[in-house]
């Protein structure tokens, strides 16, 4: 616990439940620090998950910080801030409370020599998230990116 407070708990590097780790997507102008996650349990409303972090790449000699934010529905048990140090891959376990079902997001603010990275974990407590039918189509841009044209109203 890099700042002494409880709720964000080191964890050894090792996989604890054997489920494989999630790499999160980077943008270029990111903060450059890389994130690697998993749930060690199935969420459940009233019950607290835990979410498995691993932190690498850090690179400023002042390390990097840590800020956790939890959607409406979901609260963080414990502290919400972390300290990364220098040149050192960093594994944490936060705790999630679901308060309902649905999707929430636990949203991974990470700071690293003026740059941000914003990585949004998700957080299904209960049935499967509703989907929304599209009333577009999907198309390719000249660039080979896909969208969805959308009439106007």
């Amino acid at each position: 616990m890099a700042d002494g407070t409880p709720g964000v708990h080191h964890a050894k590097s090792t996989s604890h439940r054997g489920a494989p780790m999630t790499t999160a997507a980077r943008k270029p102008n990111d903060s450059g620090v890389t994130l690697q996650f998993r749930l060690d349990a199935v969420p459940q409303v009233g019950r607290g998950t835990p979410v498995v972090l691993q932190f690498g790449g850090v690179t400023d000699p002042d390390g990097a910080t840590v800020r956790f934010s939890a959607d409406a529905g979901l609260t963080i048990s414990g502290n919400d801030t972390l300290a990364l140090p220098t040149a050192r891959r960093t594994s944490a376990t936060v705790t999630v409370v679901s308060e309902r079902e649905g999707l929430g997001y636990l949203n991974v603010f990470i700071t690293q020599k003026g740059a941000v990275s914003a990585i949004s974990i998700p957080i299904q407590t209960g049935a499967a998230a509703p989907v929304l039918k599209s009333s577009g189509e999907l198309k390719s841009a000249p660039d080979g990116e896909s969208i969805i044209t959308m009439p106007a109203k």
